[in-house]
């Protein structure tokens, strides 16, 4: 392990850091992981030349969401068979490179093994990779320490490849490992990478259906800031002093059936959780908070007719935002789970493996084939003002961040701008 004396990160709120400005996106789903951005101008029709105001090659492999912060774009990828990341500044120049060992190289044709997107707190970035190495390294380029999960505890057990991303909670680094067999929830100390806990997040569930490729969320209920993690048919809640369960939330799978691995992650808005699963045939809804078992009392509303089995649902305004595989989108009533309207992107023979990002009124739905659908919602419906074709394959989830918009593509890093 190496080490060096940098500043421990203290995150008693909900904030990442008081270094972290108001318009970075410092993780996965933005500021406050909850794929909301801030309010902008930004582009609503682009092209790998229209609007564009730099691309930058990417020298390999990755499905990672770029995060940014300060002057700095911090992608994840693989290089020649090593675990890389990048920093590129805001002309799409290199800035540094580092290599942090090998790689385990991704299964799925929208897979790598740099699935997980970094996290920074404002003055450090946090890479973690399908092989299971997890870094700290200044904004720099310098490491100021680097362990492997694997190492550690066991190869994972991931039918397909690693994808949950690591986040800040409790003055800690928190990564989610749901597998086969033994899961586990670990935080590691910035300060050195050690361990501050770890606890197991095993359930007796049929083959394939503990294994899940969510990202925790950390919000404060009552008082009380709470990692919530979805994964094994359970939605958990657990102290970030600790990673003791606060609270557990079953019935997603009353069956008991095998393969009901989850991917997306749930939504989130007014202290509810809107969590798709099923492989997009359920959609439900919990109120968070409580305490011991309390799926009776916690669970709102149950759709069987809808569901998103890859795009994570966007919250905002007592209304979430549901984005099937296939494009078709529901505007749902958080609390009641009725459908305030329902329409589509035009269909293709591509999936959406990305995530849609709201901001403002603009949601931003990228499919596989490399079209990014900029669609306008309001109360009453929704229109599809453009659909872009970037030309190469996108799993990535686009970046709305300071009046422009970062698209991560198979190939190229997409700068582009309003006109």
């Amino acid at each position: 392990m190496m080490k060096s004396s940098f500043a421990i990160v203290v995150l008693a709120t909900l904030e990442l850091s008081s270094s972290t400005r108001a318009d970075d996106w410092p993780q996965w789903r933005g500021p406050q992981g909850t794929s909301v951005a801030a309010a902008g101008d930004f582009p609503t029709k682009f092209s790998p030349t229209e609007n564009l105001i730099w691309k930058a090659k990417l020298p390999g492999v990755g499905s990672s969401t770029p995060i940014v912060s300060g002057d700095h774009i911090f992608v994840t990828c693989g290089i020649e068979g090593q675990d890389s990341v990048l920093a590129y500044d805001w002309k799409g120049e290199v800035v540094w490179q580092k290599s942090l060992g090998a790689e385990r190289a991704g299964k799925h044709k929208n897979g790598s093994g740099s699935n997980p997107s970094p996290i920074t707190d404002g003055k450090n970035l946090i890479v973690y990779y399908k092989s299971g190495t997890v870094a700290s390294l200044t904004h720099a380029g310098d490491v100021n320490w680097q362990v492997n999960l694997q190492e550690k505890y066991g190869e994972d057990t991931l039918w397909w490849d690693l994808g949950t991303s690591p986040v800040f909670a409790g003055g800690n680094i928190v990564i989610a490992v749901m597998q086969e067999d033994e899961s586990y929830v670990v935080a590691l100390k910035p300060e050195d990478g050690s361990v501050a806990w770890k606890v197991d997040r095993t359930f007796p569930v049929q083959a394939e259906t503990a294994q899940s490729y969510t990202t925790p969320y950390v919000t404060e209920i009552d008082g009380q800031q709470t990692i919530v993690i979805w994964g094994a048919d359970r939605l958990t809640g657990h102290d970030p002093k600790d990673g003791n369960t606060l609270w557990t939330c079953g019935g997603f799978n009353p069956e008991d059936k095998a393969m009901w691995r989850v991917i997306a992650s749930p939504g989130f808005s007014d202290g509810i959780a809107v969590v798709p699963y099923g492989r997009t045939k359920f959609t439900a809804a919990v109120k968070l908070g409580g305490s011991g078992d309390i799926t009776a009392s916690a669970r709102l509303w149950e759709r069987t007719d809808l569901g998103a089995d890859c795009p994570t649902p966007v919250a905002s305004g007592g209304k979430v935002y549901v984005l099937s595989d296939r494009g078709q989108i529901n505007c749902i009533d958080v609390k009641t789970g009725k459908d305030i309207w329902v329409d589509a992107i035009p269909r293709a023979s591509a999936n959406y493996y990305s995530s849609p990002i709201l901001a403002g009124d603009l949601l931003y739905c990228a499919r596989e084939d490399g079209v990014v659908a900029v669609v306008k919602v309001s109360d009453t419906g929704m229109e599809v003002l453009s659909t872009n074709d970037m030309g190469e394959l996108i799993a990535a989830a686009p970046v709305p961040v300071r009046n422009k918009l970062l698209i991560r593509g198979a190939e190229h890093l997409f700068c582009l701008g309003a006109q």
